[in-house]
C-alpha cells in the first residue's frame, strides 16, 4: 500500500471527528435527526477548516444503509466509495477546473436520473466562486426546485464572489479558524501514534505557524518527521519553517515595554540576519501585545504559549503601562505590518515601527492630563493658603478696622478764601470786553498708599496772582474785577468731597458688599 500523508490519512470521517466546528457540526447534526433537510448547503471557510471533510460526512449520514442517520459505519461500501470519490451518487465537480457553463450543463442533465444505490443524488461543487456568471445562471432554476431525491452541497473561501442569487437559495455555514489549543492537541495525538517524539513547545509552534488550518499544520507535521526523525524539538521546527521562538517574541516585546531601543533593535538585526520572515516576526510581536492586552481586561486569559518565565517578566513590564497605551503600540505594529507588504526593504519599515512604538511611550496624552488635573480634586474643597503678603495686609487692615477710622470731608473750602466780591452795579452791560486769560499751573500731588479714597489725589488751586482779570476799556465806566476762578474750583471740590463720602458710606452699607467681604474674608482698604 502507498504512503498516505497525514492529512489524508486522518481526515475526519464521522461528525465526532471534526475538530474546531462545533456550531456547524451540532445544527446538521440536528437538521438529520429532525429530518429537517435543506435542499442546499453552503460550506464557507478558510482553507484547511473542513469544508470538504464537513460536505462528504454529510453525504455519508444521508446516503448510508438505513439512512439518513448520524451514526453511521465509516467503513461500510457505501461511506468509503464516498469518501475516495467513488460513488455515483455523490458526484464532485472542481469549480477551478469546470467553471464554464458547458459543465455545469453536463452536470444537470444527470440531475433528472434517480440515485442508483442511495437515498439521494447529491452535487458537491467546490471553490464554487470560481463559476462564471453563466454557469451561475444556468444552476439557478434547478438549485430553487430541484427534485425530492437531489441535495447540493458548496464550498467556497470567498463567498462575496458568490451571487446572492445563490447564497439566498442555500443554508449558509461559516466553518472558523481552529484554535491554536485543539491543532496542537491533535498533533500531538497523531506523533502518538506515528511512534514521534513531538516536544509540546514544537506542537504549539507547528500550530501557530498553521494559522488556524489543521491541513496545513498536519502537513508540516508530515514535513518535519521526514527532517527529524523519531524527535522533534522546538529548535527544528524554527529551523525548518523559518519561525521566531515565543521566547525571543517575549524578549522583543519587553525591550519595547522598558523602553530599551537597544536591545530591540539587536534581536530584529538577529532576526533579520538569519533569514527569518520578518512579517511573521512582527505578526507574531502583535500577538504577544495582544495576549498582554487581553490579560489586563481578563485576568484569567492565557498567555498566547510564551513560557511561563518570559510571560510573568512581561507582565510585571507592563503593570505600569496603561491600556490605552499598548493599544497604541498595537495600531503602531498594525500600520508598520501594512507598510511592510509591499516594501522591498521590510527591515527599514520594522526598525521604524519598533522606534515610533518605544518613543510614543513617553507621549503626554489628553488622558494623562485629564488624570492629573483629576487628581488635584474639585475646586470648592482646595484649602485656601494665605501667602505672605496677604497675611500682612490683612493683619494691618485688622489693626485699623476698629478705630473705623472714616474721611470727612470739611464743607469749608480748602483752597485759598476768595475776595469780597464787590455789591452789582446796575448799569448797561459794557460794549467791548477783552478777556485776557493765563493758563493756571496745575501740581499733582500723588500719594505713595495704595489707591484708596478721593483725598490722596488733590489738585492745588492756582495763586491769587494768576486769575485771570477781567478789564473794562471803556473809559466811562469803572473798572470791574471778575469772579476768581478759585471760587469756583473750591466749591467745586467741595461737592465733590461731599459726593465721595456720601458714596463711601453708601458702599460700606451695601449688603452685596458686606456679603462679599465675609465670603472672601477680606475687608475694604482706605
Amino acid at each position: 500500500m502507498s504512503y498516505q500523508v497525514f492529512a489524508r490519512k486522518y481526515r475526519p470521517k464521522t461528525f465526532k471527528d471534526v475538530l474546531g466546528q462545533d456550531h456547524v457540526i451540532q445544527t446538521l447534526r440536528n437538521a438529520i435527526e429532525q429530518k429537517r433537510l435543506a435542499h442546499a448547503y453552503l460550506f464557507v471557510g478558510p482553507r484547511g477548516t473542513g469544508k470538504t471533510s464537513t460536505a462528504r460526512i454529510m453525504a455519508k449520514a444521508l446516503n448510508c444503509t438505513g439512512g439518513p442517520s448520524i451514526e453511521f459505519d465509516p467503513e461500510e461500501t457505501i461511506c468509503q466509495e464516498i469518501a475516495e470519490g467513488r460513488s455515483l451518487d455523490v458526484i464532485e465537480l472542481d469549480g477551478a477546473s469546470k467553471n464554464k457553463v458547458e459543465h455545469v450543463h453536463e452536470l444537470l442533465d444527470t440531475v433528472k436520473f434517480a440515485p442508483s444505490s442511495g437515498t439521494f443524488k447529491i452535487y458537491y461543487i467546490d471553490e464554487v466562486h470560481m463559476l462564471t456568471p453563466q454557469a451561475f445562471n444556468a444552476l439557478l432554476k434547478t438549485l430553487e426546485e430541484p427534485p425530492d431525491y437531489v441535495k447540493f452541497i458548496f464550498a467556497t473561501t470567498e463567498p462575496h464572489k458568490i451571487l446572492p442569487t445563490i447564497i439566498s437559495r442555500c443554508q449558509r455555514f461559516d466553518l472558523r479558524p481552529i484554535d491554536t489549543k485543539t491543532i496542537a492537541d491533535h498533533l500531538t495525538y497523531i506523533a502518538e501514534n506515528e511512534g514521534v517524539k513531538l516536544d509540546s513547545a514544537a506542537a504549539w509552534a507547528i500550530a501557530k505557524g498553521a494559522d488556524g488550518g489543521m491541513r496545513d499544520a498536519q502537513s508540516m507535521l508530515d514535513q518535519l518527521v521526514a527532517f527529524c526523525g523519531d524527535h522533534i524539538a522546538e529548535e527544528n521546527v524554527l529551523e525548518v519553517f523559518g519561525f521566531t521562538s515565543r521566547e525571543t517574541i517575549a524578549n522583543l516585546t519587553n525591550a519595547i515595554l522598558t523602553k530599551n531601543t537597544t536591545d530591540a533593535l539587536e534581536i530584529l538585526h538577529g532576526q533579520a540576519d538569519t533569514g527569518k520572515d520578518l512579517g511573521q516576526f512582527l505578526n507574531d510581536a502583535i500577538g504577544c501585545l495582544r495576549a498582554l492586552l487581553v490579560s489586563k481586561v481578563d485576568p484569567n486569559a492565557d498567555n498566547d504559549g510564551i513560557p511561563a518565565k518570559d510571560w510573568d517578566k512581561l507582565t510585571a513590564s507592563s503593570e505600569m503601562i496603561k491600556t490605552d497605551r499598548l493599544l497604541n503600540l498595537v495600531e503602531i505594529f498594525a500600520q508598520t505590518e501594512s507598510n511592510m507588504k509591499w516594501a522591498s526593504n521590510k527591515r527599514l519599515h520594522m526598525e521604524i515601527g519598533i522606534i515610533k512604538a518605544i518613543q510614543s511611550l513617553n507621549d503626554v496624552r489628553i488622558s494623562d492630563i485629564i488624570t492629573s488635573l483629576a487628581g488635584a480634586g474639585a475646586l470648592d474643597v482646595i484649602p485656601r493658603v494665605e501667602t505672605p503678603v496677604a497675611e500682612a495686609t490683612k493683619a494691618a487692615t485688622t489693626a485699623e478696622k476698629p478705630a473705623e477710622k472714616k474721611t470727612v470731608v470739611d464743607p469749608t473750602p480748602v483752597a485759598v478764601q476768595p475776595e469780597a466780591r464787590p455789591e452789582p452795579i446796575d448799569e448797561p452791560e459794557p460794549v467791548i470786553v477783552e478777556e485776557t486769560k493765563v493758563a493756571p499751573k496745575k501740581t499733582v500731588t500723588k500719594s505713595s498708599e495704595p489707591f484708596g479714597s478721593l483725598d490722596k489725589f488733590i489738585e492745588s488751586a492756582p495763586e491769587k496772582s494768576e486769575a485771570p482779570a477781567m478789564v473794562a476799556t471803556e473809559e466811562s465806566k469803572p473798572t470791574q474785577t471778575a469772579q476768581p476762578p478759585a471760587n469756583k474750583a473750591a466749591e467745586a471740590k467741595e461737592l465733590q468731597g461731599q459726593k465721595a463720602a456720601e458714596l463711601a458710606d453708601d458702599f460700606d452699607k451695601d449688603p452685596l458688599i458686606q456679603q462679599a467681604l465675609d465670603t472672601f474674608q477680606a475687608s475694604r482698604i482706605n
